[in-house]
């Protein structure tokens, strides 16, 4: 658990200290500014911007049952964030398996990327697919229900 907040903890940490240096240099605009980037940049390094993770096991599971591709992911990961922020409101629709909090995840991961975890990997009936284009995946989606 602790190594998925690392990342937006040491953003969050860092903005701090810039923004308390500067404004004790009486630089107070840019220190608002710069606290106001970093935080951002925290938040989307964060599993908060990501729907609800659920375990690999589990992700198979409901995928077969409603026929919605799984995506393997991990916080801190730039292609994952493109991939949610391109997905908009319909990255909800999909199953997120974050592979750090997921041994299992991370194994199929490996298995698909000849031993590397390479992430997103999104499973769409069965098949892995690597960093695939966020319009691609949004194609996959079966119709609304």
């Amino acid at each position: 658990m602790k190594r998925v907040w690392m990342l937006p903890m040491l953003l969050a940490l860092s903005g701090v200290g810039i923004a308390v240096a500067l404004f004790a240099r009486g630089d107070g605009g840019t220190a608002v500014s710069l606290l106001v980037l970093f935080l951002v940049l925290a938040v989307f390094n964060s599993p908060l911007i990501f729907p609800g993770s659920v375990d690999a096991a589990e992700a198979r599971r409901r995928s077969a049952d409603d026929g919605r591709p799984v995506v393997y992911w991990r916080p801190g990961c730039t292609y994952c964030l493109r991939l949610r922020i391109r997905l908009g409101r319909k990255a909800g629709r999909l199953h997120w398996v974050n592979i750090w909090r997921d041994p299992d995840g991370a194994a199929e991961v490996r298995a698909a990327n000849d031993g590397n975890e390479t992430v997103p990997t999104v499973v769409v009936e069965g098949e892995p697919h690597t960093n695939p284009d966020p319009a691609w995946v949004r194609d996959q989606l079966p119709a609304s229900r």
